[in-house]
């Protein structure tokens, strides 16, 4: 009962309108003299300096979801789950030799999103509806995984309903304060709130890894248990350490996620907003910090097998919410006015990376389809206010997804994210480097790429759950005819088919003497920083950059 979590649900709505207030702040919070400019609202005036942005891409990429995810994986799993440490770590020198390249070519263009470069320096604008639209797909469900965190924490105070409705009201009222501000403020909304999320965080993970083991009996005995519980599970991949059985998955899912995570449009979007060359490069230098914290995250799911956690039920009759194990650990073992900051943690976490998402989304659409296919001459104005009515579209979506469908669907959809992101790699990551692939080649690519990994997910399936398809990224490699019971994650098989196609394509498209149209960049974009002039289309800058294409 709701009742029995008063003190909780006091701290957590105090803190939560606390940063809701905030994000209207942010308005007036280093505010243009005109918010009708997408470079204002949607990427923040391009403006923000080291510590802004490191919080703001912090933010951006642990999430709410992150927060009970990924100790849930390791509560159920074990070792498995740790394997968004290692790609939280191999990330930033990867992103290091690509964003600086696509901050700069973007400040020289005026590019809001990766789907602009794509349209510039391929000439093709299927290829950049391609990108566009991937790009929202994937987004999507990410946002609805924010609600699946803010729902695990209400379900353990007992904010619940008797039908869909009740039941989700306090996300719906959340999502519509989030909906507002974020409409008025842009992304310095989610810039400024991310200094509280963040900071909540810290402090509530380092009182947990110092506060829970010293209650629980010490280091030694919270991983006694965890071995003890995955000695007895019939899973042979499950373990406090990883086995043969399981260690292809956790490398290909690690580099594949690491592949992925700096290709969705929010990620991109929260780089873009950075003042100068410099700021990205301080950045990808600190990040790796929160990797630390990610660590320490992963380890609250022993924890939770240590205090005896037990998951609360989920929404299918006899299935528990392995996502509610970190909530239900902090209730358990927590005063209930700390279990309420945490809550409150774990809330604006789920906030900062949703409106980022949906201003994404939203830029995307209105750039890339909007612009390009309803109304060329739209004014930076109109540009500015389509995008504002996607982002609340967007949200609205999110929000259907939690009230009318099974959470595990959201889940589900995501790791097909994952997948379909990852196929935008050779048109944004390579094409950064490169334009020696055809614009056809890497549409044929991406297509074949995609129908690769959607044929695999739809292979993979789950006994335990009943399951059929879409229940997971491992791939059994006994369905290729390899006898050995090792899986691969999807996302890198599908890839690497992309990259085949299109490499193969491309050769025989150069032997067909096919058009490949004009480079609208040249070598030095890649290269501008702070203060370089801008190219505007259709200038006399730009038909210099058409002459003079990069390799």
């Amino acid at each position: 009962m709701w009742r029995d979590h008063l003190t909780e649900i006091i701290v957590f709505t105090f803190l939560f309108l606390l940063v809701s207030a905030m994000g209207f702040v942010a308005a007036r919070w280093r505010a243009p003299k005109d918010m009708a400019h997408l470079d204002e609202w949607g990427l923040g005036g391009r403006n923000f300096g080291g510590w802004i942005t490191w919080f703001l891409v912090g933010g951006d990429l642990y999430t709410a979801y992150t927060f009970v995810a990924v100790p849930a994986l390791v509560f159920g799993a074990g070792a498995m789950g740790f394997f968004a440490v290692p790609y939280t770590i191999v990330i930033y020198p990867l992103v290091f030799l690509v964003l600086c390249r696509l901050w700069s070519v973007s400040h020289r263009h005026g590019f809001v999103t990766p789907a602009d470069f794509v349209r510039a320096r391929f000439d093709s604008p299927v290829l950049a509806l391609l990108i566009a639209i991937t790009g929202i797909v994937a987004t999507m469900p990410y946002i609805a995984l924010q609600l699946v965190g803010i729902e695990a924490v209400l379900k353990t105070m007992g904010v619940t309903g008797d039908n869909a409705i009740a039941r989700h009201l306090p996300i719906i009222i959340a999502f519509a304060i989030l909906a507002a501000y974020t409409y008025q403020s842009g992304l310095r909304a989610p810039a400024l709130i991310a200094f509280v999320k963040d900071t909540l965080i810290y402090i509530v993970i380092l009182v947990a890894v110092l506060y829970l083991p010293y209650k629980l009996g010490g280091w030694g005995e919270i991983f006694d248990k965890a071995d003890a519980k995955f000695a007895a599970s019939p899973n042979p991949g499950d373990g406090i350490l990883l086995n043969a059985n399981n260690q292809l998955q956790y490398v290909t899912l690690a580099f594949g996620s690491a592949l992925a995570l700096f290709l969705y449009p929010h990620s991109i979007t929260g780089v873009l907003a950075s003042r100068n060359r410099d700021v990205i490069k301080r950045n990808m230098s600190a990040l790796p910090a929160y990797s630390l914290l990610l660590g320490l995250i992963a380890l609250l799911g022993y924890m939770a097998i240590a205090a005896n956690v037990k998951p609360l039920p989920g929404a299918t009759q006899g299935s528990v919410d392995n996502n509610t194990v970190v909530p239900v650990l902090f209730d358990q073992q927590f005063p209930d006015w700390f279990a309420g900051v945490a809550y409150a943690a774990i809330g604006i976490g789920a906030l900062v990376p949703a409106a980022i998402m949906s201003i994404a989304a939203a830029n995307l659409f209105t750039r890339n389809i909007y612009k390009e296919y309803l109304k060329r001459d739209a004014s930076p104005a109109q540009e500015a206010n389509v995008s504002k009515i996607t982002s609340l579209v967007v949200k609205v979506g999110a929000v259907a997804c939690i009230v009318f469908l099974d959470p595990q669907f959201s889940i589900d959809l995501q790791l097909i994210g994952g997948v379909i992101i990852l196929q935008t790699l050779p048109a944004v990551a390579l094409g950064l480097y490169t334009r020696w692939f055809h614009r056809t080649a890497l549409i044929v690519g991406w297509a074949a790429g995609l129908g690769m990994g959607m044929w695999m997910l739809y292979g993979i399936g789950n006994k335990v759950t009943g399951k059929k398809h879409f229940a997971g990224s491992a791939f059994p490699l006994e369905k290729f005819g390899f006898d050995t019971p090792k899986t691969i994650y999807v996302g890198i098989v599908a890839v690497l088919v992309n990259l085949a196609v299109a490499a193969l394509v491309t050769l025989l498209l150069r032997l067909g003497k096919v058009a490949e149209g004009v480079d609208h960049t040249r070598s030095d974009d890649y290269f501008a920083d702070e203060g370089d002039p801008r190219v505007t289309p259709g200038t006399e800058a730009d038909a210099d950059s058409a002459r003079e294409p990069v390799a």
